[in-house]
């Protein structure tokens, strides 16, 4: 009981190093707790707690998945999401069952396990990765060197030798106060003190990372046009939102024909600005091109395209003065559920409600990149990603291995009112920055939008729900990351080392993994466990 509690507490924790509490520390300080909790309990009760401090911590931070569509499908993406965590004990509590902290084992398993969630089912749903509340924090700047998978690594090792460091503590203790026990006050022992200086190291080696901002700058500017209110029929009044993003681009505009403001080099609306087929449509077209006409500037446009035929199609679309429609790009990952319905012959047994998405969107062939020039001659090479793709590594990984000199992430959060949505969202935008060491415009229909430098700061944060531009001069690079040069390799890495751990174990016969008491006492092999 007492470890169920410490893993619910423990999740609980973990919320506070999301947005929009931003408190970083707490997610060493809940994995600590969570490392403590499962070790030593095994396969079946590590299932169990997982699942508990899972629970804790998806149920409040999802929460706004459930706003406008009911509490069915949050609470059933947050049960989804905790199983893997539920998957993580158990894997923790068997490779710890005889009851010593295993920092590496930890570290493995919940990278392998954050790594499984972003790719399964149905293309996974890695939102909420350790990494991804961790923009301000050392530990964030790590993700320049192997990504969120290792940034996730060095929080759970980090926090796994806390959980050791207090484990050795408390097992002094208790042998002290048993009768023939050490009584002498003494320095605290070598087992205590190393566990916590090797955490320390770990917390403060991100300072070390350089997140470099130099190279030649563009103009950009960013239009979050409002919509005329939230909701799931934030698109009842398409042409209001069009019309509101057209207004507000205009507005930008006059500034610069008066002087007030420099000319931009490229214009990013956000997606779904225009869910009229501004391809189909005449008069849609002709306001945009009209618009394009009045920026003397390429413009890039989120819509939705009546294409293939019974089909959907969420694209960004280039504009460019004088030419019309030069490029487009098609949204690689729909969202299962809410852009099309995978199954849904299956799913329909379960709700009739799957058939409020009549038409599926299909995804697009691979990543997109669209390149205009600068006023002053410089190729501005702009990899796309729309929405929920952010939360995806490969996504915006192929975006830079193909060229991208800057991001534009485009997104609507009109669905999700007045939540941490937007906030969780535009943090992952900041760590992708730091990742790639890229420059990112990320615009939202509703807020929030923001530039952001390769260094991961964000600047003019919007307002949820207003009418707002952002402006102005960011870098554009080319040098690579050592992150967007490993790619996937850390998390391969990971899985194939747990691989090993687990099959030297099952080849050691060590039993079958029975609990163990919260506070056991040294054994014999103790010093064999804590280097694992």
């Amino acid at each position: 009981m007492r470890r169920l509690l410490l893993s619910l507490i423990a999740g609980g924790l973990l919320c506070l190093a999301f947005p929009t509490f931003d408190v970083w520390v707490a997610a060493p300080l809940a994995l600590a707790l969570w490392a403590w909790a499962w070790t030593g309990v095994g396969a079946r009760r590590g299932f169990l707690t997982g699942l508990v401090g899972g629970l804790a911590f998806f149920v409040p931070s999802l929460s706004w998945s459930g706003i406008y569509v009911g509490s069915l499908p949050w609470l059933a993406l947050a049960t989804l999401e905790a199983l893997f965590l539920g998957l993580a004990g158990a894997l923790y509590g068997w490779l710890s069952r005889r009851g010593s902290v295993r920092p590496l084992a930890f570290a493995l398993v919940w990278v392998v396990a954050e790594g499984f969630r972003a790719r399964a089912p149905y293309g996974g749903f890695p939102w909420l990765k350790l990494a991804f509340g961790q923009a301000d924090s050392p530990f964030g700047r790590l993700v320049a060197l192997g990504g969120a998978p290792f940034v996730g690594f060095v929080i759970a090792l980090c926090a796994a030798l806390l959980a050791l460091g207090a484990q050795h503590a408390l097992r002094v203790l208790a042998a002290r106060r048993t009768p023939g026990g050490p009584t002498s006050s003494r320095m605290p022992s070598r087992r205590f003190v190393l566990p916590l200086a090797g955490a320390l190291v770990l917390g403060l080696a991100g300072l070390a990372v350089p997140l470099p901002t130099d190279g030649p700058s563009a103009q950009f500017l960013g239009v979050q046009g409002n919509v005329p209110h939230p909701g799931l029929d934030f698109n009842s009044e398409r042409r209001a939102v069009l019309d509101n993003h057209i207004a507000a681009t205009l507005k930008a505009q006059a500034d610069v024909d008066a002087g007030r403001a420099p000319a931009p080099d490229l214009v990013v609306w956000p997606e779904n600005a225009s869910d009229i087929d501004p391809l189909r449509n005449a008069d849609a077209k002709d306001l945009i091109l009209e618009t394009v006409a009045a920026l003397r500037r390429p413009l890039i446009v989120g819509g939705l395209l009546a294409e293939p035929v019974g089909f959907v199609s969420n694209v960004s679309l280039l504009f460019e003065p004088g030419k019309g429609n030069t490029d487009r790009y098609v949204k690689r990952h729909p969202v299962p559920f809410a852009e099309y319905i995978p199954n849904r012959a299956f799913w329909r047994n379960f709700s009739a409600e799957v058939d409020l998405v009549r038409r599926d969107f299909v995804p697009g062939p691979g990543p997109g990149l669209f390149t205009v020039k600068s006023a002053s001659g410089q190729p501005i090479r702009a990899g796309l990603a729309i929405c929920f793709e952010v939360a995806y590594d490969d996504i915006m990984r192929d975006a830079v291995q193909t060229g991208a000199n800057v991001l534009v992430v485009q997104t609507n959060n009109a669905t999700f009112g007045f939540t941490v949505e937007s906030p969780q969202q535009l943090a992952i935008s900041r760590l992708r920055a730091m990742e790639f060491g890229r420059s990112v415009v990320h615009v939202s229909t509703v807020g929030q939008s923001a530039l952001i430098t390769p260094d991961g700061t964000a600047h003019q944060v919007t307002s949820l729900f207003t009418q707002a531009v952002v402006r102005g001069a960011l870098p554009l690079r080319d040098a690579t990351t050592l992150a967007t040069r490993v790619g996937e390799a850390p998390e391969w890495v990971a899985a194939a080392a747990l691989l090993t751990m687990l099959a030297l174990g099952l080849l050691g016969g060590r039993g079958a993994g029975a609990g163990a008491p919260d506070v056991p006492g040294p054994t014999k092999d103790e010093d064999d466990d804590d280097a694992a």
